[in-house]
């Protein structure tokens, strides 16, 4: 998390210790030095000490220190034992492969009579470069799990959550390690793919949107996985009406309006939890109650539900349709402010905005020295000043060598609007994948 209060975010429900023996571990990921030594434990705590798979790991046993872990560094405050599987759970999802655990904990001096703070957490860095390759891949992954879903209906045959549920949790890891990596693969579409690419976007995007707000661990994951499934029933609306480019006729409307009841039954088939079928339910139910499928009013919707209908509205104007390219993020940002009047929850827009910032991670920029670049990275204390990657001329209409820029270091140019790719004819695929993702 980018503030002071990510220890209240990343909340998980073990207790655990930090760098205690780490001349004793394999830590191969950051190579950090314990101010603990070997000569220091007598011959009984050394043998007590052993380093064990996470695949070992068990309910009830004392972790001393992460011994070896996929990318990134994670810290764990404080020492402990696992009191529940969602810790083990936790610890995998981190990337976590290797731990330092006691295995006498009431005899050993260095472990007992320690006193155990209530709330810990982990904190996870990892460079982009590090983390895009897995997240493209997660993407891909999420891909194929919402074609599936998407054919479960289709074909009414029943679909076991395990899988997409896992999945979220997957995404939020990635977002956990570096947000970035998967903001920047919702860039990347397909305008034929539209339907499986916008519920997997908005499970992203939600789910960032949630950490931003410091929402728990549990909640994050479950908003994240309320995006994948949120639009499940446009399976079952007819082609011609979910891809018409003109406005749709009344009888249309109607017909498309039932996407919502047609999801929210597969759900209850699948048997997925109460709470989330709510907020899926609610993602078109606007404050005013003239939203859909029941016109719920503003008492009657959950903040759950109103943070999943503005990512939802937001990534179906900024995404490209067969028949026509996306906006660019700010030009969406100012529909949304109008309808927040009376439609969305005008507090948690204004957050969700701070949440994606005035030029989000992914979005296109025209530099003032005739350049397109493309935002790779927020500037927290300028935010019109972010970390860009200059690809395009529109003086030369062609392509150039990459180049990063910290705008916030580099005087010599500025932003002067927002682009989308199809301003200048530019395939913003063939970009990232030769320049972004290789």
């Amino acid at each position: 998390m980018n503030n002071a209060n990510a220890k209240d975010v990343i909340k998980l429900k073990f207790l655990a210790v930090s760098a205690v023996l780490a001349a004793v571990t394999r830590n191969t990921t950051n190579g950090g030095h314990s101010p603990y030594q070997l000569d220091q434990l007598t011959e009984a705590e050394r043998m007590s000490v052993i380093t064990i798979g996470i695949e070992q790991l068990e309910v009830g046993m004392y972790v001393l220190e992460i011994a070896e872990q996929r990318a990134g560094t994670v810290h764990i405050k404080t020492r402990g034992r696992v009191t529940s599987q969602a810790t083990i759970d936790e610890l995998k999802r981190k990337g976590i492969t290797r731990l330092v655990i006691e295995t006498d904990v009431e005899s050993n001096s260095t472990v007992s009579g320690q006193g155990l703070p209530a709330n810990q957490y982990l904190e996870t860095t990892v460079p982009l470069e590090d983390e895009l390759a897995r997240a493209e891949k997660l993407y891909h992954q999420g891909l194929k799990i919402q074609e599936n879903l998407y054919k479960a209906i289709q074909d009414g045959t029943p679909f076991d959550d395990y899988v997409p549920k896992e999945f979220s949790t997957s995404l939020v890891g990635s977002l956990d390690r570096n947000p970035d990596a998967l903001l920047l693969m919702t860039k990347i579409r397909e305008k034929d793919s539209y339907l499986l690419e916008h519920s997997l976007n908005v499970g992203i995007l939600l789910a960032n949107f949630a950490r931003f707000l410091e929402l728990d661990e549990q909640e994050i994951e479950q908003l994240a996985y309320s995006g994948l499934l949120h639009d499940l029933g446009k399976i079952k609306i007819d082609d011609a009406i979910l891809h018409k480019p003109g406005r749709l006729t009344v009888e249309e409307m109607e017909e498309m309006k039932k996407h919502v009841n047609y999801g929210v039954e597969f759900l209850h088939q699948m048997k997925i939890d109460s709470s989330l079928i709510k907020w899926v339910s609610e993602h078109h139910e606007r404050l005013d109650g003239l939203g859909y499928p029941a016109q719920l009013t503003a008492d009657q919707i959950t903040r759950q539900g109103r943070m999943l209908a503005i990512v939802d509205m937001y990534d179906a104007l900024t995404a490209d349709r067969c028949y026509k390219p996306g906006m660019s993020s700010q030009k969406a940002l100012q529909i949304l402010l109008k309808d927040s009047k009376n439609k969305l929850d005008p507090s948690l827009l204004q957050q969700f905005i701070r949440c994606m910032g005035i030029y989000p991670v992914g979005s296109l920029v025209e530099l003032s020295n005739n350049k397109v670049a493309l935002v790779i990275k927020q500037n927290d204390k300028q935010p019109l000043k972010p970390h860009v990657r200059v690809f395009y001329s529109t003086a030369g209409n062609h392509y150039l060598t990459p180049k990063e820029v910290n705008l916030a270091t580099d005087d010599r140019v500025k932003i002067d609007k927002a682009v989308v790719a199809s301003d200048y004819n530019i395939d913003i695929n063939r970009f990232f994948n030769e320049s972004v993702l290789s």
